[in-house]
């Protein structure tokens, strides 16, 4: 496939991932697929295999974590890599704590289907937001 055509694979992703339709969603993702969330300390971090643990975190992330996309992420492609550049802002809902995370999520895409997501995220203001206080002295 052609770079433009990863492109436009990748856009569709987000695309289904943003409306949460699970059927685009998986006909674009490999059975295979791998995710790769870094960090510690916050709901989301973890690796995610295949078709089922995809649709689980895209669910865990819809109940634990509230974002927004201030401005439309950025695309930067050379053969079957995709990045995407981008900002989210949001809030854990345990914690009710906000985050602004600068990303940028380095995508595999073969044979028109997303194989591999590897994220580098702001591992510290996400875990920061998901920590819930200590309770003061008694």
């Amino acid at each position: 496939m052609s770079t433009k055509e990863n492109v436009q694979i990748v856009k569709d992703f987000f695309a289904a991932m943003g409306s949460y339709n699970e059927r685009d969603l998986l006909a674009l993702a490999a059975e295979d697929i791998e995710w790769i969330i870094p960090g510690e300390g916050w709901p989301l971090a973890g690796t995610y295999r295949g078709h089922a643990e995809l649709t689980a975190v895209l669910k865990k992330a819809s109940k634990e974590v509230e974002m927004t996309y201030p401005t439309p992420p950025e695309f930067v492609a050379q053969g079957d890599r995709v990045l995407v550049v981008g900002v989210a802002t949001g809030k854990i809902k345990a914690t009710n704590k906000t985050f602004k995370d600068d990303w940028v999520f380095a995508i595999t895409v073969r044979n028109g289907k997303v194989t591999k997501i590897r994220e580098y995220i702001d591992t510290q203001a996400l875990a920061r937001a998901a920590q819930k206080d200590a309770p003061g002295p008694v």
